[in-house]
Formats: C-alpha cells, structure tokens, sequence
C-alpha cells in the first residue's frame, strides 16, 4: 500500500515580508509540511535559515516541519534544529564520512529519517543505507538557490528511484521531489511514484494567488 501525496511548502520562495500571512494561508488550506532549507555556505554556496528562526516558527505554527540539510557535518547541528517526532529530515549522502551514524543520531530525534541525492549522486549510494531510512529525497537541481532549471535527466533518474523502491518492496518509503517542481513537472513525477511534493517558486509562489496555486498542485499530484 502506498503513501499519501502531500505537499512541502518551500520557505525559502515565500515572501519574507509576508511570512505570518503566508503560513496562515499555508495551515488554512491544508499544507502538509513547512520545507526548511539548513545551508553554511560550503557544502551549497548560500546561506539558509538558522536555528532562531526555526524556535521562533515553532511558537507560531503547529505544521511539521521538513527540514533539508545542506551542511558539512551535520551531526554539529542537529540538535539546536528542535527537531520533533512528526518532522522529517533529509540529509546529504556526501555530508558525513560515517553517513549511517548521521541517520541514526537524526532517528534518535523520533523524526523520519531521509537520504537527500544530488542530481549527480549515484543511485547505487542507496543500496547502503535504504534500510536505515524512511524515505529518499530526490533534488531535480543543484541545491542551494530557488528558481532554478530542473537538471537534464533528472526526470529519468526519478524514474529509476522508483523502481528501486518498487523492487525493494519498499512501498512505504517516503519519495519526495525536490527542485523545479512546477504543476506539470509534479504530475510527471507522482507517475514514477514521488509521494512528497516541494512547492517553490515554480508552482506554490508562481503568483500572489496561494490559494490557486496550493488546489492547483494538490489536483496535479491526485489525479
């Protein structure tokens, strides 16, 4: 039995001058999780939001939080992320030298644990550590910038994820798509079997009409 699509809302793409009026609207119509980008400028080349933000979001919405981690170690981060049980968590495979210690000490959170795979990442990295986690985090671009150009082949390669999980008999592994993920490229990608959705500046910030743009991806990825 597979999972349920849902949809990431991208924090990184909303209006920060707008932030308190974007998360109302996000809970109002029913947005799964809040995508939290961690950058340190060296493992992406940008800088991401950081772990007073993120306290003070806790206090103002009860959405789970996805968190995307783009560090260098991340093991020296993760616990100033209050990270909680109903949360995500996706981190790089070329991060950490001991990538399956990294799982186990984001698990320990009671989070579900993912594996975050660069458009470059060999797919064969997942044969050592699917059995560590609950769901892959596939990026369609290079990480670190909104508004970018989904990466040639990516969407082959989102086809061969699935079919890994497919033959793994993993059907309870969290897919998500990350990068570019416009309405059509979302429809594409629930067929090869992407389960989680991150909404940006291609589909849930494309306008001023959030509302339009949150049913429009929810219709793209049931149909």
């Amino acid at each position: 039995m597979g999972l349920e699509n849902k949809i990431s809302a991208s924090l990184m793409c909303a209006d920060p001058f707008n932030l308190g009026d974007t998360i109302f609207s996000l809970e109002k119509y029913k947005i799964d999780y809040l995508h939290i980008d961690i950058m340190d400028g060296k493992f992406v080349p940008n800088l991401g939001i950081g772990s007073d933000y993120i306290k003070a979001l806790r206090k103002h919405t009860k959405l789970p939080f996805d968190y995307h981690i783009m560090v260098k170690e991340p093991d020296a981060i993760i616990n100033l992320l209050d990270i909680r049980e109903y949360d995500l968590v996706s981190v790089h495979y070329e991060c950490s030298f001991q990538i399956q210690r990294t799982l186990e000490n984001i698990k320990k959170h009671g989070c579900k644990v993912m594996i975050a795979i660069n458009p470059a990442t060999p797919l064969c990295t997942l044969e050592e550590v699917i059995y560590y986690i609950d769901g892959i985090n596939l990026l369609m671009v290079n990480p670190g910038f909104a508004g970018q150009n989904m990466v040639e082949n990516c969407m082959k390669k989102a086809d061969k994820v699935g079919r890994i999980i497919r033959k793994l008999g993993q059907s309870d592994i969290i897919f998500e798509a990350d990068g570019n993920i416009s309405f059509e490229n979302a429809r594409k990608l629930k067929k090869y079997g992407a389960n989680l959705f991150v909404g940006g500046t291609s589909s849930l910030f494309s306008s001023k009409n959030l509302k339009e743009n949150i049913l429009k991806l929810r219709q793209n990825i049931q149909e």
